[in-house]
Order: C-alpha cells, then sequence, then structure tokens
C-alpha cells in the first residue's frame, strides 16, 4: 500500500516537474511550443517512460547546456560550467572524497561561512543537510551537469569507481533558496519597485551570488568582472591577463536583483536605469588585502550592463625593480627619475599598465623631503604622504584647472594622469620648465610619436625639446604559463634585425617556448603579464630634431641609431629568455 502511494506521489511530482520544465524551455524560446507537445504526447501515450528531460537529451532534440540553463533559470540558482572554473584548493579540504562521491556534489569556494557547492541537483535537502553537518556552513548549491561533477571529481579528489555514486537525480523536496526571487518575478514584465529592488538586494541569495561573482573574480585574477545581461540571461564575464573569458550564466529573473545589490554596495541609485552612472566600493579578503572595486553602469538592449574594475591596493606597492624591466632599462629609467626638473612621460594604448608604472615610479621618488601632488581621472590606489586629487569635470575640476592650482601648492613632483588637450599639454610644460619633476601619459603607439603628439597639441618645438627628459613606450604580454611550459619544436626564423641588436650570430642552439594549455591557465597556456618597454631619451642629436620639427620615423631612427631598443626587440628578449611567446609580442608590437 505505501509503495504504491509513494510510486504515485513520485509520478505526481514528476509529471508536475515536465510540466514545469515544458513551460520554461517554451518561455525561453529553446524549443517551440508544438516541439513540446509533441514529446509530452509521447511520453504519456506510453511510448517513452522517461522523464521530459531526459526523453529530450536522449532524441538530441535540446543540448545539455541549454537544458542545463533552463532548469538552473527554473529553480533560480546559478549555473555553473565546471569545465572553465577555477577551484580553491582549500575548499576541497572541507569535505572527504566519500562524501562528495556519495552525495554528487563538489564544493566550489567559501565566502565568511556559506560554501557554494556544484550539484547535480540543487533541490536535493538530504543532501545540503548533510554537508551543512559535516561542514558546519551554511550551503548555497548551484547547478552543474553529472558528467562534469565526476569529472571534476576524479581530478580533484582521485578516482574511486566503487564510490562513485549512480542514484538518479532526486526530487523529493524544493529547497527554494530564491524564494523571495521567484514570487517577484514569476510574472512576465513585471515592472519592480525601487522598494522591491532595495528588498531583493538585501536578502541573503542575492547577497550570496554578488559575493560569489566578485570572489571568483578576485580569485581568477581578473582585472575586470563583466556582468552582461542578454535576451534570456545574464553572461559574466572575467577580464584575465587582457583577454576577456566566459565565466558564469546566470538565470535572468536574477539580473534586476543583482544587479541593485552591486549599485547598492557602490552607492549608486537603484532607481536610475536610463543614464550611465559610476561608482566604488571596497572588499576586504581574508588575507587583510584591500581591494578597490570601481563600478560603471550603462544602459543596454536588456537592462544595464555592469563593468566592475578590480584594483588590488598591493599594486600602489609596487617597486620599479618589481616591474620586469631588464637592466638596461631599469637603470635608464633610474637616471631619468633622478632629474631635478623637465617632463617624463609614459605612452601606450589603454591597459598597457602606464598607470601601475606611473605609481611605481613615485614610490621611487616618494620621501618626506619631497612635496609630490598627482592628478588623476580617476584616483585608483592611495598613495602615503602623497596629495592625490581627482578631475571633476561636471564641477569644473579639469586637467587644466586642476594642474593651475597644484603649480600653487609648492610641488616639487607632479603626476598627470593623462595630458589630453593643448591647454593641459602647455602647462605640464611650463611646469617642467620652472624648476618641477612632471611625470604624465599620452596615448601613443610608440615613444617617439610622444614628440609629434605634442606637437600636434599646439606645444612648440623649442619648450618640447626644452622640457622632456624623455618617454617610456611600454605594452603588456601574456606570460607563458610555468605548469605547462614546453618547448616549441619548429625552427624558428629570427628577424636579422634583431639577431643584430641583440647580438646573436647563430640561432640553430636557440630554444623556444610556448605553453601548451592546461587547467592552472584554463588551457590558454599563458598566466600573468608582464611590460615590454622602450626608453627614448632626448639626447642632443634628437633634441635637434625635435626643435626643426623632425617626423616620427626620423626621431625614431635618430633613437634606434642611438642605442634605443624598441619594443618589439625588447619583447624578442622576454621571448628568448622563455618568458613569453613570439605570438605574443607580434600582437601587441603591431596595434
Amino acid at each position: 500500500m505505501h509503495e504504491a502511494i509513494s510510486t504515485t506521489v513520485r509520478q505526481t511530482r514528476e509529471r508536475d516537474y515536465d510540466r514545469a520544465l515544458a513551460k520554461a524551455l517554451v518561455e525561453r524560446e529553446v524549443l517551440s511550443l508544438q516541439q513540446v507537445k509533441a514529446a509530452l504526447n509521447t511520453i504519456r501515450n506510453g511510448e517513452s517512460a522517461q522523464t521530459l528531460e531526459a526523453f529530450l537529451l536522449e532524441s538530441q532534440s535540446i543540448k545539455e547546456d541549454e537544458l542545463l540553463e533552463t532548469k538552473a533559470a527554473l529553480w533560480h540558482v546559478p549555473y555553473i560550467d565546471l569545465s572553465n572554473y577555477e577551484i580553491d584548493p582549500e575548499v576541497l579540504e572541507l569535505v572527504p572524497g566519500t562524501m562528495v562521491r556519495q552525495f554528487q556534489f563538489f564544493p566550489l569556494f567559501r565566502i565568511d561561512n556559506t560554501l557554494l557547492v556544484a550539484m547535480a541537483d540543487p533541490k536535493d535537502v538530504k543532501a545540503i543537510d548533510q554537508i551543512t553537518r559535516k561542514t558546519q556552513m551554511e550551503v548555497s548549491p548551484a547547478l552543474s551537469s553529472k558528467s562534469a561533477l565526476i569529472e571534476a571529481i576524479n581530478k580533484h579528489y582521485g578516482e574511486d569507481e566503487e564510490e562513485q555514486s549512480e542514484a538518479q537525480v532526486t526530487n523529493e523536496e524544493l529547497q527554494d533558496i530564491l524564494e523571495v526571487i521567484e514570487e517577484e518575478s514569476s510574472q512576465e514584465e513585471h515592472e519592480q519597485s525601487t522598494a522591491d529592488l532595495e528588498r531583493l538586494a538585501e536578502e541573503a541569495p542575492v547577497v550570496k551570488m554578488a559575493n560569489m561573482v566578485l570572489t571568483q573574480g578576485i580569485t581568477e585574477g581578473a582585472s575586470d568582472v563583466h556582468i552582461n545581461p542578454e535576451e534570456k540571461m545574464v553572461r559574466v564575464r572575467f577580464r584575465v591577463d587582457g583577454v576577456l573569458r566566459d565565466s558564469l550564466k546566470l538565470p535572468k529573473n536574477l539580473q534586476d536583483a543583482l544587479i541593485s545589490r552591486i549599485k547598492i554596495l557602490s552607492n549608486l541609485d537603484i532607481a536610475e536605469h536610463r543614464i550611465p552612472q559610476d561608482g566604488q566600493m571596497q572588499v576586504k579578503l581574508k588575507d587583510g588585502r584591500r581591494i578597490e572595486i570601481r563600478v560603471s553602469t550603462l544602459p543596454s538592449a536588456f537592462g544595464e550592463n555592469v563593468v566592475m574594475r578590480i584594483l588590488d591596493k598591493s599594486a600602489a606597492l609596487l617597486q620599479v625593480e618589481n616591474l620586469g624591466y631588464e637592466e638596461d632599462i631599469r637603470q635608464s629609467v633610474y637616471d631619468l627619475l633622478s632629474s631635478a626638473y623637465g617632463i617624463i612621460l609614459l605612452t601606450g594604448p589603454t591597459g598597457s599598465g602606464k598607470t601601475t608604472t606611473l605609481y611605481a615610479a613615485l614610490n621611487r621618488l616618494n620621501t618626506v623631503e619631497k612635496n609630490i601632488i598627482t592628478l588623476e581621472d580617476p584616483i585608483e590606489y592611495r598613495l602615503e604622504m602623497i596629495r592625490q586629487s581627482q578631475v571633476n569635470v561636471k564641477a569644473g575640476m579639469t586637467f587644466a584647472k586642476g594642474l593651475r592650482a597644484i603649480l600653487r601648492q609648492d610641488p616639487d613632483i607632479v603626476m598627470v594622469g593623462e595630458i589630453r588637450d593643448s591647454e593641459t599639454g602647455n602647462i605640464a610644460i611650463q611646469a617642467a620648465l620652472t624648476g618641477h619633476l612632471v611625470l604624465s601619459t599620452l596615448h601613443t603607439n610608440d615613444a617617439a610619436g610622444a614628440v609629434t603628439r605634442l606637437a600636434e597639441m599646439d606645444i612648440e618645438p623649442f619648450l618640447i625639446s626644452s622640457a622632456v627628459l624623455g618617454v617610456l613606450g611600454q605594452r603588456l604580454v601574456r606570460k607563458i604559463c610555468p605548469e605547462c611550459k614546453e618547448e616549441v619544436k619548429k625552427k624558428i626564423e629570427i628577424p636579422d634585425h634583431v639577431m643584430q641588436a641583440l647580438g646573436i650570430e647563430d640561432s640553430r642552439d636557440i630554444k623556444i617556448y610556448h605553453g601548451r594549455g592546461c587547467r592552472k591557465c584554463r588551457e590558454s597556456g599563458y598566466k600573468g603579464r608582464m611590460s615590454i618597454v622602450e626608453v627614448l631619451k632626448i639626447t642632443e642629436p634628437i633634441r635637434e630634431l625635435i626643435f626643426r620639427g623632425a617626423s616620427t620615423d626620423e626621431v625614431r631612427n635618430a633613437a634606434i641609431t642611438g642605442g634605443m631598443r624598441t619594443m618589439m626587440t625588447d619583447g624578442w628578449i622576454k621571448v628568448l629568455k622563455g618568458v613569453t611567446t613570439i605570438d605574443e609580442v607580434m600582437r601587441v608590437t603591431n596595434l
């Protein structure tokens, strides 16, 4: 009798689940209404004893990732692709392999007393209760495929076929961790009030979700976290080593609450969705580090797009000697920084590490005897003993106006975040000629281009030749992953000008390396970045060229004749040392 009742209850639950899944598949336009009806009729007519989910997969009517994303949206949990996930080794020690296999879950990471776990069935409350008792932590489930779970368990806990559970996905009870969100987002096109969004943003599940996104970004070493609303889901991407890659795909109905949570943390107006906003927040990690996060929102077709720039404050303590420069380059930089007055320029595109180099230079110059003042847009890192001011165009605080004010503050050294116009350029040049050491940046392709760029700003050539001490051009190249580094077997032709510059006569015995790709580097073959640079010192021959208005090519050729090593040649040095690859050097030097 009890078995019959149990069977009836189970069958009822499966039918209810099939109907809910069918509705979700149609609403998300994964399958058409006709396709879903045909599948359900086949099951009901006894042609198949499978659940809708199993039938669709076996008949290849749907891809597994499409099904999993739909299930995640239906259950209001994140979908996580374990094959693209950075695992925290410390979390693996929280639960034994026998338990992981028995309950078919995988621990991902912890935030305070919350443990995020990937599960094939995030509604398996029995498993969640067991994990909670074992770890004494609150468990937050996410959905992953069963095959990916088994692969991750075998990879990180070792293979043990006897202990691998083949239990079917359980559907006994609903563990509705995001019940509040489900209620608010159950109706299509439901317009949520500001009060609703504020309440949702403070709910524990949404707080966990925001923490999860930020923590994973920081763990993976991302410089930026992108939250991109799309038509049927929310895509989370991380920029790691200068390259964007997918990380998470979240249900669409989490979008408003998640973005509102981030806006609250960064002191933005959650009621404003029509115009861009900028804000910032601070995160303190368990190791004591403080991470500044700069937040930018932008209205887009499917909701507000959010980009969070992660600024590790430890980078503000960086020294010139830790920038990875070759010895002669480092000495050239030291010589420039030892000057009493003049202007030193850094050039390169956005994301080439100019700001990091500026802060390293300021750290070398920073002493009690010197009054150092900066003008930045925005201030990225706080530096002790240095007076830092920020551009605010709306309030009338432009680079030009701010620089004029700084010069009335008795500075010894001035750092201007960027020379953007003629007025700022002329003031910076005059400051350099009147006894101040000025550091700034320009957006040019190489060091020689900085000279002509200043001339294009209507700055007199004789002023440029008198004030500029030197120009550093730089790029960032990705470093070969040390875990999968291997020698390139094919013969590599080294350009003649590089061999000549490096004094190489025979290239036959030279070894070149690359990264094969592994889990540590997410199969990219790269891990981390470093600078390649060129230093153009304004010598007397170059000063004469600038004075008579010479072209960029003339200045560059004269500098190379005088001993300047180009960025490409510096990159080849890194290649021959086995630190980076030819592809990387060519990628960044052929912009």
